[in-house]
């Protein structure tokens, strides 16, 4: 590697920790400063069309986002693990309403609140921060419901749901509607192609919202 090459990777590095600092400062503020609520399964958090005044970081359980369509179906926006933020919108309301997957805990700020007391900068860092990751998410989200097979689908969704998990057993803590859903198929195809993945000892279910990974090779070269 030339010396040039180093200054840069070295400013970079810097650059990178300069951002993180407030980020990170106004992390811990949201900790001290938020409100613990409790859900229970399938409870709404908020509302599609809401007013969106409030900053979501998820302590324990996990989170659906979901949009209702005039004719009634129902498209998953994403799902949210611990210490994810979420609810973060570009515009004054929510467009997507959020829900309890099973019983949670939600870290509740308002995000008035959270700017005064961290400051515009390191709010705004911890904004763009939690917006990127949204952005990376969506583009997967588009591309895995524009260009690939139900199998495709299928095995994206596990090698995502491993990859956030890397413990051996992967908890499963949405249905297979849920699944359905988010993959833009419906529960019969989810139902099959989980079926056709064990069959081929790709992964291995031990009970209805729990598997391992039998051959990660295999399911990673599915998944792309």
């Amino acid at each position: 590697m030339s010396a040039v090459q180093t200054q840069i990777q070295t400013a970079r590095a810097s650059y990178a920790g300069l951002m993180a600092r407030p980020q990170t400062e106004a992390a811990d503020l949201m900790w001290q400063m938020g409100v613990r609520m409790a859900f229970a399964k399938d409870e709404e958090i908020y509302g599609q069309d809401e007013d969106a005044d409030l900053i979501y970081r998820v302590i324990s359980g996990a989170v659906r986002t979901s949009r209702l369509l005039s004719d009634g179906r129902r498209q998953i926006g994403d799902f949210y693990d611990a210490d994810d933020l979420f609810g973060i919108e570009a515009g004054p309301t929510h467009r997507y309403a959020a829900e309890a997957v099973g019983d949670c805990v939600i870290l509740v700020l308002k995000a008035s609140a959270l700017r005064a007391a961290a400051g515009e900068e390191a709010f705004q860092n911890l904004l763009w921060a939690a917006t990127n990751r949204e952005l990376e998410r969506t583009q997967e989200h588009l591309l895995l419901l524009g260009r690939k097979t139900a199998c495709e689908r299928v095995a994206s969704f596990l090698m995502g749901l491993a990859d956030r998990r890397p413990a051996g057993t992967v908890n499963l803590p949405m249905g297979r509607q849920d699944m359905a859903d988010y993959l833009g198929l419906t529960i019969e195809t989810v139902s099959r192609m989980l079926t056709q993945l064990q069959g081929a000892l790709v992964v291995e279910f031990t009970g209805a919202r729990e598997f391992r990974i039998a051959n990660r090779c295999a399911l990673a070269r599915m998944a792309t």
